[in-house]
């Protein structure tokens, strides 16, 4: 029998609506006035990855969100991201609807992608890297002060199984200090600033899950999204995860970051010992996910894939993700070649013709300058490092043609104003190259 003092993850139905939901699951443990500390401020980290449909936090979610803590006394609450490379913060927000919704409410939102950075050292990758801040000042080093809520979405993902609370945290980070063990390695980044930031509570949106990875094109919409109809919360942002992701059909083993995460003592990990509220939405819910893409891909694009390197987690899987949406959201075309990884067959690139991207440092290093050479540096365009996202969507666009900026969905007339007031504001957001 499950004892009573034992960590618990509370699931609840939003077909009664999402403001009963988001208030069911923080008064299950106190209520938003006990969670809040002496500053009464609260920040919420939402998952505003990128513009696609169904890829961020639902935005009536976070109104909802925003609200009950209001009526919970809080002071100032702040909506906080940097989103993914190839993208600015500013237009994401303004995009997907959160400037709105901070506008109506008065949350204040924050475009970390603005503000400084500050390097930060990570003890199991050994490696620095630059986060806001903001972030540093407000939730590192006043970390006592203030009430700092993950919001994240329910997805797969594939490049780290699943994207929950401690992936969400991510977005913490300044886009360029993502590009770098963007690989194998990854995993163990994300479980590294898991210890040295914890949020103090994970209410995960899982009004819909996704399936085939985090970025499922709108032409594949029936193929991966899943209606879900739940919130998922707790204290224990490992725990909350480690139940969203069995509930997507994933192990703790299954997920590395998580395993690695766990290992560390920091939350609890082993589902045997969560108490999960409200069972029976987890057992009539559950379902057997994938983290795997569609490979939906123009017929006529050859893949040549290292096999001595070609990490899942870096140049294959992101590059891959984006060929997915150009083509299938955007009418991107093929008729070009795809190196990544180490280890490509030479004869196999000895044949080559016509137009080419190399994605990723490791097969850049071992045909860059030759493909160059032999088909004319305009027919070869590269990403370099393990994640150069704005170079990979640069270059795939350019040999799909499709024009990058409408990539946003808003215009260019539109995107103009946010455009200038990032750069005015200093955004450090690592954008697609304009020309």
């Amino acid at each position: 029998m499950m004892k009573r003092n034992s960590t618990e993850v509370i699931l609840v139905d939003t077909r009664l609506g999402i403001a009963q939901g988001v208030s069911t699951v923080f008064e299950h443990f106190g209520g938003g006035g006990k969670l809040l500390r002496s500053s009464r401020d609260v920040y919420i980290k939402v998952n505003a990855v990128g513009l696609e449909k169904n890829v961020y936090t639902d935005p009536e979610v976070l109104r909802q969100t925003i609200i009950y803590f209001q009526k919970c006394g809080a002071r100032t609450i702040y909506v906080i991201e940097n989103c993914t490379q190839a993208n600015f913060t500013r237009l994401v927000f303004k995009a997907i609807g959160y400037l709105k919704i901070c506008k109506e409410t008065g949350a204040v939102p924050v475009f970390l992608d603005e503000t400084p950075s500050v390097p930060i050292f990570l003890e199991g990758i050994e490696e620095f890297i630059d986060i806001s801040r903001f972030v540093f000042e407000r939730l590192i080093e006043q970390r006592n002060e203030n009430f700092y809520l993950s919001l994240p979405k329910l997805k797969t993902h594939s490049m780290s199984q699943v994207t929950l609370s401690i992936k969400n945290q991510f977005g913490l980070v300044h886009q360029n200090s993502r590009i770098a063990d963007h690989n194998y390695r990854i995993h163990q980044k994300f479980a590294d600033i898991y210890r040295v930031l914890r949020p103090d509570f994970a209410l995960i949106d899982g009004l819909i899950a996704t399936t085939h990875g985090h970025y499922p094109t709108t032409y594949n919409a029936d193929k991966c999204v899943v209606p879900m109809d739940l919130l998922i919360g707790g204290p224990d942002p490992l725990a909350t995860d480690v139940v969203a992701s069995a509930l997507m059909g994933f192990g703790l083993k299954d997920v590395r970051h998580l395993q690695l995460s766990s290992d560390t003592g920091i939350g609890q990990g082993d589902i045997s010992q969560i108490n999960i509220i409200n069972k029976d939405l987890f057992d009539s819910r559950k379902k057997k996910l994938t983290c795997e893409l569609l490979d939906d891909y123009p017929p006529d694009i050859n893949f040549l894939r290292g096999k001595e390197r070609c990490c899942k987690e870096g140049c294959r899987r992101n590059t891959e993700t984006c060929v997915e949406m150009i083509y299938r959201d955007h009418g991107g075309k093929g008729g070009f070649t795809i190196l990544m990884g180490k280890g490509i067959d030479k004869q196999a690139v000895d044949r080559i013709t016509g137009r080419v991207h190399i994605a990723g440092s490791c097969a850049i290093q071992d045909y860059g300058v030759a493909l160059q050479t032999r088909l004319g540096k305009k027919n070869v365009t590269m990403s370099p490092g393990c994640n150069n996202l704005a170079l990979t969507v640069y270059g795939l666009c350019k040999h799909m043609k499709v024009n990058q900026i409408s990539l946003s969905g808003v215009g260019p007339i539109q995107s103009a104003g946010p455009f200038i007031m990032a750069k005015l504001k200093g955004s450090q957001a690592n954008i697609v190259p304009l020309i």
